[in-house]
C-alpha cells in the first residue's frame, strides 16, 4: 500500500470521529443538565491520566512521598498559586517525603 494513502486514511480515521459529533450536534439543542455533564469531562480525563502516574512517581515502595506532594500539589492548586509553583511544590514535598519518610 501506498504510504502517502496510509496517512491520509490514517488521518481520516481519526478526523471523522472527532467531527462527527461536532456536526450531528451543531443544530441540537441539549439539555442544561447535559451541557453541564459534558463540561466536567475534560477534568475527568485529565485526572484518570495524571493520578496513577503521581502514585507510581516515587516508585512502588514510596508511596507515601508521592501522597505527601500530591496533597501539597492539590493544597497549592487550590489556592490560586501560580501552575510553575504547583509543581516545583509537589516536587518538592515528594522529595523531602522520600528523605524523611
Amino acid at each position: 500500500m501506498n504510504l502517502v494513502l496510509l496517512v491520509f486514511a490514517m488521518g481520516a480515521v481519526t478526523f471523522v470521529p472527532r467531527m462527527l459529533p461536532m456536526v450531528i450536534l451543531q443544530k441540537i439543542k441539549l439539555p442544561s443538565f447535559v451541557n453541564r455533564f459534558l463540561k466536567f469531562i475534560p477534568f475527568a480525563a485529565l485526572g484518570a491520566l495524571i493520578f496513577p502516574g503521581v502514585l507510581t512517581s516515587t516508585g512502588p515502595d514510596n508511596l507515601t512521598s508521592a501522597v505527601l506532594g500530591s496533597v501539597i500539589s492539590v493544597i497549592l492548586a487550590l489556592n490560586n498559586t501560580n501552575i510553575m509553583l504547583v509543581v516545583a511544590g509537589g516536587i518538592l514535598g515528594a522529595f523531602i517525603g522520600n528523605i524523611y519518610l
